[in-house]
């Protein structure tokens, strides 16, 4: 099968890339929501979270708060950054890589969550918290 970031990592497709080093890489999206939207993926294929080592996905995470800062100090519109990460295709991951978005924000840039939150009671929450408490770290 057939992923356009094992590509970009090897080298055999094209990337804007803004980091590089022996575990993680990052670059521009080539679709992206604002002018400065990275893409900050490992080298090793793991299709989502749940398939990445915790120090390296520690690693993803770090890359990505100081391409935040990056993206703040590099004269780009960037009056905020958000963090994204779609794991799994009901989350709106659509490259079965894990990658983790690092989008520059500014007020009017027309990007939006359209969600309608809800407000449970106390006893579900409760459940919930029990629930992924029961699942273990």
């Amino acid at each position: 099968m057939s992923c356009v970031f094992c590509d970009i990592v090897r080298g055999e497709a094209p990337a804007s890339f803004v980091h590089q080093d022996e575990d993680v890489v990052a670059f521009l999206d080539i679709r992206p929501f604002t002018t400065g939207h990275l893409l900050v993926v490992p080298r090793a294929h793991a299709v989502g979270l749940g398939d990445l080592d915790e120090d390296l996905g520690a690693k993803l995470w770090r890359i990505a708060q100081r391409l935040g800062g990056a993206l703040r100090r590099s004269g780009l519109r960037c009056d905020g950054v958000n963090l994204f990460l779609a794991d799994g295709a009901a989350a709106f991951q659509e490259v079965f890589h894990f990658h983790l978005h690092v989008i520059p924000r500014f007020r009017g840039d027309r990007v939006r969550l359209r969600a309608k939150p809800r407000t449970p009671d106390r006893g579900e929450l409760d459940q919930v918290a029990a629930a992924v408490r029961d699942a273990g770290l």
